[in-house]
């Protein structure tokens, strides 16, 4: 018996999927090459902006089972596939349809800085404008549930100025900060993750030492992804030791997505943390359910099998912790309980 499953790093909401990029990929083609084709993030925002709002919920609805019937019971969801004001509000509609009416709990995170879209290929900088000056206003507005604004600090997509900017206009309107960061390069993402009180700083797999530092001295969760260098060939993952060495709180996450990571189990995001972080399957335990808490700012609720916490508690078939991780392939999932009621 554990806790729930908390999955703090998903794009769960989208129309479509991208395998023609996966075999593009098998035969050499890497994931700049493919953005730089018009494939990529852009692939699926043509997809997402054309479909209307009761296909993108039955699509994600089919996910978010798949989600819960391993083990997940919170979940964060993020925008990022509209990049327009009109379609990222229709996915935070999406969203608030799927929180409204799906067992998994929904932490909905505003990601309008994923990618700059085709429209601004040649001004960034004032797509960035668009984001700050009417995107995170509208979207404020629409959704009383919204908790965080997102933006992707890397090559190929927002410098660190312009994730600065972007991160500074959410904050003063009240919204928590993410960043995806150090993904492809180290830009300083997670240095200005930890200057800002982010609440997490996700991907870290090329952070330098002296910002994992930072991390283990601040309050900012590293979230690792482990599931996007699998699915993407690569071979270098999150030093997560270095960052538990740090003092640092290490989460882990499936980053659902349709491009490098269409990853809907904990589990096997936990099997893959043991063979390529090195952490134990306790350790990869704590950081599916409480450190992830920690990520979307929910430890208070879930993560952990105490009084005043949720009861979402899962039964697994398996004799003890070191079978978590050791195992892979099979759903361990034999339970579901979501606060207090058995839903699978």
């Amino acid at each position: 018996v554990c806790p729930g499953f908390v999955d703090p790093h998903t794009h769960a909401v989208w129309a479509g999927d991208r395998a023609d990029e996966f075999v593009q990929r098998i035969q050499g083609a890497t994931y700049q090459e493919i953005m730089a084709l018009g494939g990529g993030i852009m692939s699926t925002v043509r997809a997402t902006r054309a479909a209307p709002v009761a296909q993108l919920v039955a699509e994600s609805r089919a996910r978010l089972d798949r989600m819960l019937a391993h083990g997940t019971t919170t979940a964060e969801v993020k925008t990022g596939y509209g990049l327009t004001t009109a379609d990222e509000m229709k996915m935070l509609e999406t969203i608030a349809v799927l929180e409204a009416s799906h067992p998994i709990t929904l932490v909905p995170t505003f990601l309008g800085a994923h990618a700059v879209p085709e429209e601004f290929a040649r001004d960034p900088d004032g797509y960035v404008d668009l984001v700050v000056e009417e995107m995170l206003p509208a979207v404020k507005s629409q959704s009383q549930k919204l908790k965080f604004c997102d933006v992707f600090c890397d090559e190929g997509a927002f410098t660190l100025d312009q994730s600065r900017r972007v991160l500074e206009a959410a904050r003063e309107l009240g919204l928590g900060l993410k960043i995806h960061a150090d993904e492809f390069r180290s830009l300083g993402g997670t240095a200005l993750a930890v200057k800002m009180g982010a609440v997490s700083a996700d991907h870290l797999v090329c952070t330098p030492p002296e910002e994992v530092r930072l991390l283990g001295r601040s309050s900012t969760t590293a979230v690792t992804l482990p599931t996007t260098p699998f699915g993407l060939g690569h071979h270098e993952y999150t030093p997560a030791h270095a960052i538990l060495d740090a003092g640092g709180i290490l989460a882990l996450a499936t980053d659902c997505n349709p491009g490098t990571a269409w990853c809907e189990s904990m589990p096997f995001v936990i099997a893959l943390a043991c063979r390529y972080l090195r952490l134990t399957p306790a350790q990869a335990l704590v950081a599916a359910t409480l450190n992830s808490a920690y990520a979307v700012d929910v430890e208070e609720e879930v993560g952990s099998l105490q009084p005043g916490r949720a009861a979402d508690i899962l039964v697994l078939n398996l004799p003890d912790v070191h079978h978590l991780g050791y195992r892979f392939g099979t759903n361990p999932v034999e339970r579901v309980v979501k606060e207090g009621q058995v839903v699978v």
